[in-house]
C-alpha cells in the first residue's frame, strides 16, 4: 500500500467508523527503537521524516515547523525535519541533540516509540538511558564519512543492554550521488566489527533521511538496492520476546496493608506468569506459600504475565518487604552478596575501586563498592586493557562486594533483575549503570568468628571508651604534631592509645599505594579496617591522614559503632602550610616534581561538618591538643 492510498484509507476510517478505528490501533503490535550514532549523522532529521511521512502532525506545528525552519533551519529556508524532535533551545541553537526525546507514531500495520538520542560523547549516558527500553537500534552512518569511534560505542551500547537486532541506516546516500560501491563498502566494514556483537540480526539500508529515499518507500535512485525501505522492514521485524515463557519473578516494590483484613505485595512481573493457586518462594528469606489472589485496581486476575503491575497475596503469613523478590518455586534466582557486572561509566569524576556507593536495583538500594576494575573494554577493537579507574563514557567489567544481598538474575536472562545503577554518596548523582554477569561465590568456610573477650570487656579492662580520633587536612597542617601530643596527654593519664600515622603506614601496611585518587581510596579503606580492628580491642586511636575525600572519610565513619569516629579537621590555610613545608613538598609539587598533590592538581574536600575544628592558624599545636582532650574528656576518657 502506498502512502497515499493509506493515508486516504485513515481518513475515511476516522471519518466514518471511529470506534473500529480505535479498536483497531488497540491491538496492533507495538515497537520500540532507538536510534544512535555520530553526531551528525542525521538522527533527529530521520524522525522528523518519519513523523511528518505518517501524517502525525497537527496543522498547527506543521505552520511552526516551517517557520522555524526558514528562522533557525539548516537547509536553507526548506523544512528541517531535525526541528520536530529537537526541541530545547540549546539543540536547536547549537544544530545538536542533548536529551533524550521521545515521539509516537503509528501506521497501518504497528505503532511506534521512538527514542532519538544524542551523538556527542559526552551525552553517551542519556544514549544508554533510551536504548535500555528499546527492542531495535536504528545504527546512523554518514555515507561520506563511515563508521565513526561513536557509531562503534553506540553499537557496543546498545548490544551490552540487550538490543538483539540492528538496522544499520546509512544515511545521506543523495550527497554520496547514491554509489553503491560506497554503500557497500560501509556495509562490510560494519559487518566485520560487529563479528564480535551479539546480534541476531543485522540489516543495512542505504537512504537519504532529508530526502526520504528509503524511508517509507523504496527510492528510484537506488534501483541497484533490492532490500525494504525502513519502514517496511520496522513494520515486519519480529522482535517478540519470551518473558512470558520465562520463571516468574516479581520485586516487590511495597508491601500493600490497607486495614486489617489486607495484606498484599505489589510490585511489577519481571518474568513469566503467575496463576492464583501457584507455589512460590519469596527470596531471600526462602519462605514459601501458594498465591491466594491476583489483585489490581480493576479486580482481581486470574493470572498475570510480564510487564503487569499487580499485588499479590499469599495464602501464608510469610515476611516479605520491599526489596524481596517473589519467584517461581522451581526456578528461583540467586541470592548473592558478590558480583561480577559490566559497567557505563557516566560522570566525569572517575570511578574508584574501594570508594563505596549506593548501588540501586530494581527495588532495593544498598551501599557497595567496585572491589576490582578486572579491565575496560576498548570500543574501536573491543579489545580488553588494563586500568585502575574508569573514565566518563568508558566500558569496563568490575567485582563488586555489596553490605547486603541482593537477589538477582545475569542480565542477558533478565534485565529486570540484572540491571543496576550506582550512585555518589555525597552528591547523589547517579554516575554508572550496571549490567550483573554472574555471581561469586563466597568460600563457605569463611565467617565471622564469635568470641567470648568482646569490645565491651576489653573497653571496661581499660576503663575508657573506644574511639577513633581522625585527624584530616591539608599536608602541613600539624595532623601529626597534634596527634602526637594527644596520644601523649592520653597515655599520661593512663589511657590505652595508638596513634596510625600515614607517612608510618606507608613503610609497611600501604606500601604498594601511590598517590593517584584510586589509591588513596585503598590507602584510607585500608587505614579504616585496621582502625575498626583496634577499636574493637578497646583502644583509643588516633589517625592522621590528609584522607582528601569526604566519601571515604564517611566509610571509615560507617564502619565504627554509633559515637565511635570522631572526625578532627585541622584547618590550615594552604599559604600557612606552603611556609612550613617540612619535607620540601609544596616546592617540589609547584616546580611540577611531584603529580596528584593534594591542593595543587588533587582535590582536598574540606569537611562540611567536623566534629572538632581546629582552627590553627590561630593557635599552637599545644593548644590544639588540649583543646581535643577538653572536647573528649566527660564521654570517652575514665
Amino acid at each position: 500500500m502506498t502512502k497515499k492510498s493509506y493515508e486516504v484509507r485513515q481518513s475515511e476510517k476516522i471519518s466514518h467508523d471511529i470506534e473500529g478505528y480505535l479498536k483497531e490501533q488497540e491491538h496492533k503490535s507495538f515497537l520500540r527503537f532507538i536510534t544512535c550514532g555520530s553526531v551528525d549523522d542525521g538522527k533527529s532529521t530521520l524522525i522528523g521524516r518519519l513523523l511528518y511521512d505518517s501524517k502525525l502532525i497537527f496543522e498547527d506545528q506543521l505552520a511552526a515547523l516551517e517557520n522555524d525552519s526558514k528562522k533557525v533551519g539548516t537547509q536553507g529556508g526548506d523544512i528541517d525535519f531535525a526541528l520536530l524532535v529537537d526541541g530545547l533551545a540549546a539543540e536547536r541553537e547549537q544544530g545538536i541533540t542533548i536529551d533524550v526525546a521521545y515521539r509516537f507514531f503509528s501506521t497501518d500495520k504497528r505503532k511506534f516509540i521512538v527514542a532519538d538520542t544524542p551523538g556527542h560523547e559526552q551525552y553517551t549516558r542519556n544514549m544508554a538511558t533510551g536504548a535500555s527500553y528499546a527492542d531495535v537500534a536504528v545504527i546512523l552512518i554518514d555515507a561520506r564519512k563511515g563508521i565513526l569511534t561513536q557509531t562503534r560505542r553506540h553499537s557496543y551500547i546498545v548490544d551490552l543492554l540487550g538490543i538483539r537486532h540492528a538496522v544499520v541506516a546509512i544515511n545521506k546516500m543523495d550527497l554520496v550521488d547514491y554509489s553503491e560501491d560506497i554503500f557497500n563498502s560501509i556495509e562490510k566494514d560494519y559487518r566485520k566489527f560487529a563479528e564480535n556483537l551479539n546480534f541476531s540480526s543485522i540489516t543495512c539500508v542505504p537512504m537519504s533521511a532529508l530526502k526520504g529515499d528509503n524511508i517509507m518507500e523504496s527510492s528510484t535512485s537506488m534501483n541497484w538496492y533490492h532490500g525494504p525501505s525502513l519502514m517496511s522492514l520496522l513494520e515486519e521485524m519480529d522482535v517478540a520476546e519470551n518473558k512470558a515463557e520465562q520463571p516468574f519473578s516479581m520485586p516487590v516494590q511495597w508491601v500493600n496493608r490497607p486495614d486489617l483484613d489486607f495484606r498484599g505485595f505489589s510490585g511489577t512481573v519481571a518474568s513469566g506468569t503467575i496463576r492464583a493457586g501457584d507455589e512460590i518462594i519469596a527470596l531471600p528469606s526462602a519462605k514459601t506459600s501458594k498465591v491466594k489472589s491476583i489483585a489490581t485496581y480493576d479486580g482481581n486476575l486470574d493470572f498475570a504475565s510480564a510487564d503487569q503491575a499487580v499485588t499479590l497475596t499469599l495464602e501464608d503469613e510469610i515476611d516479605i518487604s520491599r526489596g524481596d523478590v517473589i519467584s517461581e518455586i522451581g526456578h528461583r534466582p540467586e541470592v548473592t552478596d558478590q558480583f561480577q557486572a559490566h559497567v557505563i561509566w557516566m560522570d566525569n569524576s572517575p570511578l574508584l575501586p574501594g570508594r563505596p556507593y549506593l548501588i540501586k536495583t530494581a527495588n532495593k538500594t544498598i551501599s557497595g563498592k567496585v572491589n576490582e576494575l578486572k579491565y575496560k573494554v576498548n570500543v574501536n577493537s573491543l579489545e580488553h586493557e588494563a586500568g585502575k579507574t574508569l573514565e566518563l563514557n568508558e566500558v569496563g567489567v568490575c567485582n563488586f562486594s555489596l553490605d547486603d544481598d541482593i537477589v538477582f538474575e545475569a542480565y542477558v536472562k533478565n534485565s529486570a533483575l540484572g540491571a543496576f545503577v550506582m550512585i555518589d554518596k555525597i552528591s547523589n548523582r547517579t554516575v554508572a549503570a550496571g549490567m550483573i554477569d554472574f555471581g561469586l561465590r563466597r568460600a563457605t568456610n569463611i565467617h565471622w568468628q564469635a568470641v567470648d573477650v568482646d569490645k565491651s570487656a576489653r573497653a571496661t579492662q581499660k576503663h575508657q571508651k573506644p574511639v577513633v580520633l581522625w585527624f584530616t587536612g591539608l599536608s602541613a597542617s600539624g595532623k601529626s604534631t597534634i596527634a602526637n601530643l594527644v596520644e601523649k596527654k592520653l597515655f599520661l593519664r593512663g589511657n590505652h592509645t595508638y596513634l596510625l600515622d600515614g607517612d608510618n603506614v606507608r613503610h609497611g601496611l600501604n606500601k604498594d599505594l601511590g598517590f593517584v585518587d584510586v589509591d588513596r581510596v585503598e590507602n584510607i579503606r585500608r587505614v579504616g579496617e585496621v582502625a575498626k580492628l583496634m577499636v574493637d580491642a578497646g583502644l583509643i586511636v588516633m589517625t592522621a591522614f590528609i584522607s582528601p575525600f569526604r566519601a571515604e572519610r564517611r566509610m571509615v565513619r560507617d564502619m565504627m559503632g554509633d559515637h565511635e569516629f570522631i572526625e578532627i579537621f585541622v584547618d590550615t590555610p594552604l599559604e600557612l602550610c606552603e611556609q612550613r613545608d617540612p619535607k620540601g613538598l609544596y616546592k617540589k609539587a609547584r616546580s611540577g616534581e611531584i603529580k596528584n598533590f593534594t591542593g595543587f592538581d588533587s582535590p582536598y574536600e574540606a569537611p562540611e561538618q567536623a566534629d572538632i575544628h581546629l582552627f590553627t592558624a590561630n593557635m599552637s599545636a599545644e593548644e590544639a591538643a588540649d583543646a581535643v582532650v577538653a572536647k573528649i574528656e566527660a564521654q570517652y576518657l575514665a
